[in-house]
């Protein structure tokens, strides 16, 4: 579809996209698609004081029924999947598959909060003293701030968005200023879903949209509890000591470099599918890219050479094309970075292949090459995460030292081995092993599931997201004793008579 067919099918009216201060600017040609209208610093204040609002009555509301309204956002997400997916390439420059899947990933982490929904589990507690009970359950705690980041301009607010809802919060979401029709087609497309409903406050989910003084009012607000946050590690450097300042609580999900070690039981023709798509898929704008290549020495030469008869072959161009394997980078200042990491790995002692821009039968926007680094050790340009398709490649000799290698980064995001051998992969996988949030075995550091949770340690934040028990992080905990005896013995054979 082409740009006004992508935002009509979405519903977008003309006034809805002229007239405004931000320019939004699709990375497939360098067209502008759209002028919105941003929020005031006013208003910001404004919608943090309807969402306290909304909290006040969705709280009290059964958490199956607040399911309910989850299961109605995934009906319509299932709905408008085509459309949507197709404005996600459109605006971060997805290839379309990739595109639908971020979508896909929206339907899926509804359906894992609709079940949810139904297991906000406490605990029930023994207690020491007799005639008495001890319980621990959860409560909603108010507003959450969602700041997302240009490359998964839809998926991570749902992580947050369909937990929050179902543990009783409202969501103010601020998107990156590079894709914020995503954000108002989303808030459209759950608006829907509030419709049918029938009985949900307003401002049960906002958008608002800007640059850093909108995020800077939301970060700082003692109104809005849980801030979560995803974006570089510099970002997260100045948001998380604010949030946590004001006594707040952050889930920062920030930088990844992240490392694949081959060893040498590795099946290789299934590695190098790995490689390929983890590090050149979305343009290598992941924050789980695989960055970083450590490969036992007796296989560098040969896997080297299969990798870059591999990027030779893949399709640079436009994303919305069949076939196309690689889309744009987001902006010429993402191209520029790039070959600026090129130039220092190359002064570090590297021997890049690929890398140089592309500039023939693509649109005029930021295409390139993928790179292939091979590098003496690991640098400080390796060190540092590239938001593009590089990927350094170096050599091991023994697992430990490729185990130390992997861990020696500031990032602590995702990591891999691939390797046929039991006590690698399990020391791998052990606390000896990778330093990571996520680690995996014979499969890329990239494409997370939702029913895991997501996130990682160190300057990625320690934040988690979606899955497993990351719902917890949307609630506050309580513990509460009832004695149901005529007695009252105090706790640890205290005695206090009087």
């Amino acid at each position: 579809m082409e740009h006004t067919q992508v935002l009509q099918a979405l519903g977008f009216q003309p006034h809805e996209l002229e007239g405004g201060s931000l320019n939004v600017v699709s990375p497939i040609d360098g067209q502008r698609v759209a002028q919105v209208k941003e929020t005031t610093v006013p208003q910001v204040s404004d919608a943090i004081a309807l969402s306290k609002t909304a909290f006040k009555e969705w709280r009290t509301v059964p958490a199956p029924r607040r399911g309910e309204l989850i299961r109605l956002l995934g009906e319509e997400l299932r709905a408008a999947k085509s459309e949507l997916g197709a404005l996600v390439t459109l605006e971060a420059g997805k290839i379309t598959s990739e595109g639908l899947g971020e979508v896909q990933e929206m339907i899926d982490i509804c359906d894992f909060a609709v079940g949810l929904s139904r297991q906000l589990y406490g605990l029930s507690i023994a207690s020491e003293r007799p005639g008495h009970k001890m319980t621990e359950t959860w409560h909603p705690v108010g507003p959450v701030g969602v700041i997302s980041a240009f490359n998964f301009p839809v998926a991570v607010w749902s992580w947050n968005a369909a937990l929050a809802i179902v543990c009783g919060n409202p969501v103010i979401w601020k998107p990156s200023e590079k894709t914020p029709l995503t954000a108002l087609a989303c808030q459209k497309i759950f608006d829907r879903a509030l419709a049918r409903f029938g009985d949900a406050p307003d401002g049960l989910s906002q958008v608002i949209i800007g640059g850093a003084d909108i995020g800077e009012a939301l970060v700082a607000s003692k109104d809005v509890p849980i801030l979560s946050a995803t974006g570089s590690t510099r970002m997260g450097s100045i948001v998380g000591p604010k949030v946590a300042a004001r006594w707040g609580r952050p889930i920062l999900e920030l930088g990844g470099n992240n490392a694949m070690i081959v060893a040498p039981s590795a099946d290789l023709e299934m590695a190098v599918r790995a490689i390929v798509f983890s590090a050149v898929g979305t343009a290598g704008q992941r924050c789980t890219s695989l960055r970083r290549l450590i490969v036992h020495k007796s296989l560098k030469t040969e896997l080297v050479a299969k990798l870059a008869k591999a990027y030779a072959s893949l399709p640079i161009g436009d994303p919305r094309k069949e076939g196309t394997l690689i889309g744009p980078l987001v902006d010429q200042a993402a191209l520029e970075a790039m070959q600026q990491s090129l130039e220092n790995a190359t002064a570090e002692g590297g021997k890049v292949h690929g890398g140089a821009p592309v500039h023939d039968n693509v649109p005029n926007g930021a295409y390139v090459a993928p790179a292939l680094v091979e590098m003496p050790d690991q640098t400080a340009t390796v060190k540092h995460e590239t938001f593009a398709p590089i990927l350094y490649v170096m050599e091991y000799d023994t697992l430990d030292e490729a185990i130390e290698m992997q861990n020696d980064v500031p990032q602590g995001l995702s990591s891999c081995i691939f390797t046929l051998n039991l006590r690698e992969a399990e020391t791998f996988l052990s606390a000896s092993g990778s330093d990571c949030g996520i680690a995996n075995v014979n499969i890329g550091p990239s494409g997370a599931e939702i029913g895991g949770a997501f996130g990682g340690e160190k300057e990625t934040g320690g934040g988690r997201e979606s899955g497993s028990d990351a719902w917890k992080g949307y609630m506050r905990r309580q513990t509460s004793t009832v004695n149901y005896s005529a007695e009252l013995p105090l706790a640890q054979g205290v005695k206090f008579d009087i």
